[in-house]
């Protein structure tokens, strides 16, 4: 027991080593930098490299995923935009990562927080290069963004008042159910998901669906009666229980939540060399054992392995 939590301590030690590194003014050594020849004006890769920045969207309330760092004021030189947020500004797992993947192109970190809904609706105008705020690959997301190798894969569950009666899934059918608007979870409760390698199995039939930006705020309901149950991570779910929330996970996973980031296919420029490019970095991290030592580090478990098990090959994108 005292050796598994010598072991955590150290990870987290090391984490927040290479995390406050990757955030600093400094951009650390490069994991891939490559120049190229292509044409700043139709080429995404070229552009980046030629602005020198990697202007990413996340969502700033999203604990341990992405939140603000309330005391980090915006450094003194930087590339990012006046709009911009700099890279110790942002802080959690996505966000971590997100900077990884910057610095291994040899990027400052920039970041925006448009809503979800224009996330993951494409056609940013070129108003940011690329997302990391827990985008799920869904079967309908692809015609509008381009996916790399995933990041993380955090299973999804029901959570219900700690002393509510039911006691199975399907007992949900016909009630009031909560999840993340435009999500994997609105579309499991309206029976209407679709996920590249995954049967879905739907168990609750005829209920309301309520959504929400904020999950914190589902959960939250859940606990008012207005809500019988709410569909999330087991990430948020287990998050909101360690804050004393009293709630309890109904059945088992409902799905796996396979977490990638994301590029517009409607930006007006290739960006084929650029989800190459990123791919490449984000499968270093899964083989140096960085995402896995991360999201011990955020989550106490295990989210990245899955994540680098799945097949990204078999989602069948033609990225241009």
């Amino acid at each position: 027991m005292a050796g598994g939590k010598g072991r955590r301590a150290g990870i987290a030690v090391a984490v927040a080593a290479l995390a406050a590194t990757v955030a600093s003014t400094s951009f650390g050594r490069p994991l891939a930098r490559q120049g190229t020849t292509a044409d700043p004006s139709t080429d995404k890769l070229a552009q980046v490299l030629a602005r020198g920045t990697l202007v990413m969207a996340t969502d700033p309330a999203y604990p341990p995923q992405s939140y603000l760092v309330k005391s980090a004021k915006r450094l003194g030189r930087t590339k990012c935009a006046a709009n911009q947020l700099t890279g110790n500004q942002m802080a959690g797992y996505d966000a971590d990562v997100s900077k990884l993947v910057a610095n291994g192109l040899g990027l400052e970190p920039c970041f925006v927080t448009p809503t979800w809904s224009e996330m993951i609706s494409g056609h940013w105008g070129n108003r940011w290069d690329i997302e990391f705020a827990s985008v799920g690959i869904l079967d309908d997301r692809m015609p509008r963004l381009f996916y790399t190798q995933p990041y993380s894969a955090v299973a999804e569950r029901f959570f219900v008042r700690k002393g509510s009666p039911y006691k199975s899934v399907p007992q949900l059918s016909g009630r009031r159910l909560g999840g993340c608007g435009g999500c994997a979870a609105q579309e499991y409760i309206q029976r209407t998901l679709r996920m590249p390698g995954q049967k879905i199995r739907f168990l609750v039939d005829h209920a309301t669906f309520v959504g929400y930006d904020v999950e914190a705020n589902g959960l939250a309901d859940v606990g008012r009666g207005r809500l019988d149950a709410f569909l999330c991570s087991v990430a948020v779910g287990a998050k909101a229980i360690q804050r004393g929330v009293p709630r309890r996970s109904l059945g088992g996973d409902q799905y796996l939540g396979v977490l990638s980031d994301a590029v517009d296919q409607f930006s007006g420029f290739s960006s084929a060399a650029f989800v190459a490019r990123v791919n490449t970095i984000v499968w270093g991290l899964h083989r140096s054992g960085t995402l896995r030592r991360l999201s011990l580090h955020y989550f106490n478990f295990d989210f990245a392995t899955r994540a680098s098990q799945f097949d990204i090959s078999r989602i069948g994108q033609h990225v241009r």
